[in-house]
Formats: structure tokens, sequence, C-alpha cells
């Protein structure tokens, strides 16, 4: 109540006298009487005089001839208009009149003096005592220990030509490696091994050698970079693309770019989207809106809210990777038209494995033009590395001259992009390894329900195995790889939702009947040692 009265007073003193201030003593020989004058620090803001007057009278005492005026134990008395005082004026004062009030007194407590500073050798003993980073970090990993949901990377050396074998470094690093049978991989035609892949990107590493030297601006576009963005708009209808560094990247830096492009934007996000896309929104800093999983009524209810005239874009997947199911897209596009949104489609787990020209899931549907922006990856399907937006050759010109993500970052190197275009354009005409890994994921299915473990039901290449519980389906996984030599990671929680813990399967084309029964006899043999339910997956 103090201070606020001290700070009452000078504000009076600053803004409601005659735009001055000062100082003057009267004969009694304790008030203050404070009339007009400038004072020239405290011509500042109501908010920083109110907040900052104790300090100001201590710090600023010795040197201002008005503060020195107002002793530190004194009263201050403020003025309260009567009639203008005619008494003649000190010669720091100017020579107008002033106003003077009742006087209501505020003592001025004596502030208080802080503590001088440890020094720097008495802080670093003091963190030394107090619980550092490492021990919070560890607590922190401790706790995913405990719920089973701890991530272990398993040392694993594909063999060249005989996919989907390797060795697994992992068991014996010192001795002779493990042979295992990967079961989820992402490369889902096997093209990281095809022949045709592997001689473009030699060809590329003998006549270029390895990297790219630089960002896409400054020397790190090849012309294997601007071949395969050929390759990507050709492969996708469009008049443009832009390669990333991953998928990942793609969508997080296209979707925060265009959020800050396109004034009031508004985005609108399936309730399952990945991460990338989820962070992207975020980082756009748009108005952001999640309707519930594939529910295009959802999403008309929430766009026929926005206002007509600001923009919109709705975000979703082609194929959701984790359960295998595959978005309504047409109707999602007839929402999206109806409201004037734009639109944006994740298509990392299709491009390659469907459609005519392995476009994806819109270019089978016959939709691909409707789209307004398409993302891929090259690391899956295409076997390499790296991913990528297709669209008109404005918007990814846009994208290319804004998105920090892509401006300052290295380039892929040459080889991989030369690899990349040829596993894009092999698959443009082949047919036959899109039909065989359709077979495959759907042979595994009908294997698995034949024994009656629990297989969650999904149109595309998915085979997800329900488990429920993170301890049983790390358990599982750990018995599969040791006793079974089949590696297939664990599935949980934040990747999909708790309670939903899985085992996810990808057959390809490489994965032969003698696999399969191996996997399904083992697959059996684990769910009876460690007494897994058969969960229900409706």
């Amino acid at each position: 109540a103090e201070y606020m009265g001290i700070a009452q007073t000078f504000f009076d003193i600053v803004f409601v006298a005659p735009l001055s201030m000062a100082a003057r003593v009267l004969s009694t020989p304790t008030p203050v009487v404070v009339t007009s004058g400038r004072c020239p620090f405290l011509r500042q803001s109501p908010v920083m005089v109110q907040s900052s007057i104790p300090a100001i009278v201590q710090q600023f005492r010795p040197y201002c001839p008005y503060l020195k005026t107002i002793p530190t134990k004194q009263e201050i008395i403020v003025p309260i208009p009567q009639s203008p005082v005619s008494k003649p004026q000190p010669v720091l004062e100017p020579q107008n009149p002033i106003v003077e009030k009742p006087a209501i007194a505020v003592h001025i407590p004596k502030p208080t003096v802080q503590a001088e500073k440890p020094a720097k050798s008495e802080q670093l003993e003091r963190f030394k005592g107090a619980e550092t980073a490492e021990s919070v970090l560890g607590s922190k990993l401790d706790h995913l220990k405990s719920e089973g949901r701890y991530r272990v990377f398993f040392d694993i050396e594909r063999q060249r030509g005989n996919f989907p074998l390797a060795y697994n470094h992992s068991v014996k690093p010192e001795g002779n490696p493990d042979e295992v049978t990967v079961w989820c991989n992402n490369d889902y035609l096997g093209m990281g091994q095809h022949p045709v892949v592997v001689g473009a990107m030699s060809e590329a590493v003998a006549k270029s050698g390895v990297g790219a030297g630089g960002t896409r601006n400054i020397s790190g576009t090849s012309h294997h970079h601007s071949t395969l963005e050929s390759e990507l708009a050709d492969l996708h209808g469009m008049s443009g693309a832009l390669v990333f560094t991953s998928g990942y990247v793609a969508n997080d830096a296209t979707l925060a770019t265009l959020g800050k492009l396109l004034p009031g934007c508004v985005m609108y996000s399936d309730s399952l989207n990945h991460a990338s896309l989820i962070e992207g929104i975020r980082h756009s800093g748009c108005e952001k809106h999640v309707f519930k999983h594939n529910d295009y009524h959802h999403l008309e209810q929430l766009l026929a809210k926005a206002p007509a005239n600001v923009p919109k874009l709705v975000v979703f997947e082609s194929v959701y990777s984790m359960d295998g199911d595959i978005a309504p897209i047409k109707e999602i596009l007839d929402v999206c038209d109806k409201y004037g949104a734009l639109s944006y489609i994740d298509e990392v787990h299709a491009v390659g494995l469907y459609g005519n020209r392995g476009g994806g899931v819109c270019q089978q549907r016959g939709l691909e033009h409707r789209l307004t922006f398409i993302s891929g990856t090259l690391a899956k399907a295409y076997g390499v590395f790296g991913g990528y937006v297709a669209g008109s050759q404005t918007m990814m010109d846009a994208i290319r001259s804004f998105a920090p993500g892509f401006i300052f970052t290295s380039s892929i190197p040459p080889p991989v992009a030369a690899a990349a275009a040829a596993s894009v354009r092999y698959l443009k005409t082949s047919n036959k390894e899109r039909e065989s890994h359709q077979e495959r994921a759907a042979t595994l299915k009908r294997l698995l329900k034949q024994i009656g473990l629990p297989v969650m039901e999904s149109e595309s290449h998915i085979v997800p195995l329900l488990i429920g519980d993170p301890k049983l389906c790390k358990a599982a996984s750990d018995l599969l790889l040791n006793d079974y030599k089949i590696y297939v990671q664990p599935i949980n929680f934040p990747t999909v939702p708790r309670g939903t813990e899985r085992l996810r399967f990808t057959p390809s084309p490489l994965h032969d009947d003698t696999m399969m029964a191996h996997l399904v006899s083992s697959l059996l043999s684990i769910w009876q040692r460690l007494g897994i339910a058969n969960v229900n997956v409706d």
C-alpha cells in the first residue's frame, strides 16, 4: 500500500501537473511539497513510473536535483487543486502558477538492499548439489522402461540381393551375427535392393561423388535433383514438385510456411494425422480444427462455421499406416470444393504402391487432379531416401522461396536423388511389384485369421496384429527375435493410443510362402507362451 501511494504521488506529479515536475522544501522541517517542473528521468510511461518509484528514489536521488529534495524517511505531500499560489518560485522552477491539493501523507519505506550475487565458483558448487539434468532425464527414461515403452534400436545389416534377410548385430556384436527375417521394413517393394536403383546410385557416385556440397540455393542443386523433381511432378500430374530431406520435413516445412503466407488461414486436421502434419500445422500458427477420423460429415460441420472469405486448408492422409485404413478421399474433396478449401493429402504410405503409375490412392481412384498438394516419400516404396511435395508451380515456388526447412538445410546427396529418380521412373511402368505386394499382404491376413489371431481389419497392405498391452507387446517382439529370428518392432504409445499396442507387419513381394508359414507358427507359439488373449478388434 505504501509503494502504491508513492507510485500514485509521482503519477500525479508527472501527468496531472502541467507537463512538468520539481520539488521545493517548505518552511516545515520534514514535509516536502512537490511542485511543477520537468524531471528528465521521470519523463516515462505511467506503468514504468508506478512500478519503479522506490528504485528510482534509491538509485537516482544522488544525481537528480529534484529527487534530492525528498528525504527517504520523510513524507510526501500530494497537492489537490485549490487556488493558484502566487508565492515567489525558486530559481530551478518555471514561473507557472502551482495548483496545490490537501496533503495526503505517505511514508516512503526504506528500500530493501538486495544480497550480492554469489561468485561464479559458488554458483557452480550450488549446481553440483542440485538435481542435475542427467538425473531428470534419467528418471524420464526409467518411467518409459517401467511402462514397457522404451524403444530399443536393433543393429541390423541388410543383405544386398537377399532381402528381407538381414544380420542382427545386436545379439552378438563381437561374433557371428544372427540372420533374421525383417517383417517391419517400410521398403515395401524391396526397391532398395533392385538392380535398377542400386545401379543408378553406383553410377552417380562414380561420376559425381557422394555429397551435395551445400543447400539447394548454394551449389546443392545438381542435375539429379532437377530430374527427380520433374519425375515427381509428372508422376502426380502436377506442374511442380519440391524435394526435401525427408517426408517429415516436407510436411512440417510446407504446412508451416503456407500458414504464414496465407493471411488468416484456418487449417482442418484429421484426428489420426501423422506427427509431421500435426507439427506443421502447429508451427504455422494458424487457427486449427480437428475433425473425427475419416468423418467428412464432421469436417463439413466445421467448415460451415468458417467465414467464406478466409483461406481454409484441409489436411489428411490417404493410407493411415498404423491401422491400415484408407480415407474417403472423394467425399473429403467434395466438402473441400463446396467450401472453397485447399486440400493437402499425405500419400507417404501409398506412393509407388497404388495407381497405375504408382501415384498413390488418389491416382488409383482418379482424383489426383482435384488435390491442391500431394506429399510423399522416397524412403518407403521407392526404397531410397527423402520426401517431397507436389503441386502447382506457383505453390512450389512459394515454398521453395519461403520455407526455412527447405532453405537452410543441405541438399540430399546427388546419388540418392539419382537412385530415387530411377525408382520412380521404373515403377511408373512396372506393375508386377505392386500386384505381388497386394497378394502377399492379403495372404498373410488370411493365414493369421485362420489360426484365430486378432488381425485388425484394413483395406491396405498394412497388417496390424493387436495385443493391447505395451509390456506384452515388447515381450512378444523380443521372443520373436531371440527365439525365432523374426524381427518385428513393437508399436506403442505415442505412435498409437494406449491400449492399442500392436505388432505391425509389412509383407513384401520378397516374403515367400516359407517365411510366412514360419511367421504364423511362431506367432501362435508366442501367444500361447505369453498367455495373450485374442483381443476383440471390432
